[in-house]
């Protein structure tokens, strides 16, 4: 049996459906237990647990031959970095304590950078306190979320323009799709190894703004071009979706790691890579039929 969280995500349901898919008992972690009944349906079973809390966490993980869990960024939050210590923190000591057997954790690129990546610092944390517990751990380095562009996607239907953060906009960055990390994770899951090791997870092809725009093209039907945010205007822009202020300096900081190379999967060549299945085009036209 394996404990998934983040089931009411994208990545924790991917692992959850392809656990269950593949036969495997599936204990699913939530924070509401109305959030779990579909997962009741597919004949999981149900934790009730914050991430944050060691002793419930405890009783979740026990009797489990492994566990997938993350600590999503939580951009509304006063201190995401030192919310970030207190679940890693709970996860280190409920894994102990529940003796794991295994656990795989969501990461992302740009961990193993000391400073400057602004948000990813809340994984390194999770790395570092997990990386002494002395139990096989497996971090899952993920690149750009494909599923990052559908903030914009009702944009870029309605105007024909795909606001990007990311730029220049011809420059291709590894991206993956949320599905393929789900799947990495659960198939990692059931793998054996032995102390740490950390997986670098892309997509199947490095993918620029522009790339993305031509896509959305495609899914709608109609011209969209990319348009790089100024860096002026990130602040304004992250102001409407409730990001505190510390959660948009970690944003910005973050984001210029990206563009500038900084936050990259070449500064640890330790790291095993493998990739996604899932293309742009199919992740892109998604996202429109969901905005439709």
């Amino acid at each position: 049996m394996y404990v998934v969280a983040g089931v009411s995500g994208n990545t924790g349901a991917a692992a959850a459906r392809t656990l269950i898919e593949a036969g495997a008992r599936v204990r699913v972690l939530v924070r509401d237990a109305a959030k779990a009944e579909s997962w009741v349906r597919q004949g999981a079973e149900v934790a009730v647990a914050d991430l944050a809390d060691a002793a419930a966490l405890t009783a979740a993980l026990s009797g489990a031959r492994g566990a997938y869990l993350l600590n999503p960024p939580g951009y509304t939050a006063e201190d995401p970095f030192a919310d970030a210590e207190v679940v890693a923190d709970a996860i280190a000591r409920a894994a102990t304590a529940a003796r794991l057997p295994k656990l795989v954790v969501l990461s992302s690129v740009g961990t193993d950078r000391p400073s400057g990546t602004g948000m990813i610092a809340t994984t390194r944390t999770l790395e570092q306190r997990l990386a002494g517990i002395g139990l096989p751990v497996t971090f899952l380095r993920a690149a750009y979320f494909m599923e990052n562009w559908a903030e914009v996607t009702g944009v870029a239907a309605a105007e024909g323009v795909l606001p990007s953060f990311l730029a220049p906009l011809d420059r291709a960055i590894p991206m993956v799709a949320t599905a393929d990390i789900g799947r990495v994770a659960a198939e990692a899951l059931r793998e054996d190894w032995v102390g740490q090791r950390v997986i670098a997870l892309q997509g199947p092809a490095a993918t620029s703004p522009n790339d993305v725009a031509a896509a959305f093209a495609r899914a709608l039907g109609r011209p969209v071009q990319a348009v790089a945010v100024p860096e002026a205007g990130w602040a304004e822009a992250l102001s409407h979706g409730g990001f505190s202020a510390r959660s948009t300096a970690g944003f910005i900081e973050m984001m210029r790691g990206i563009n500038s190379g900084h936050v990259d999967f070449g500064s640890d060549p330790a790291a095993e890579p493998r990739r996604g299945r899932k293309p742009i085009d199919t992740v892109v036209a998604e996202l429109a039929r969901a905005a439709a």
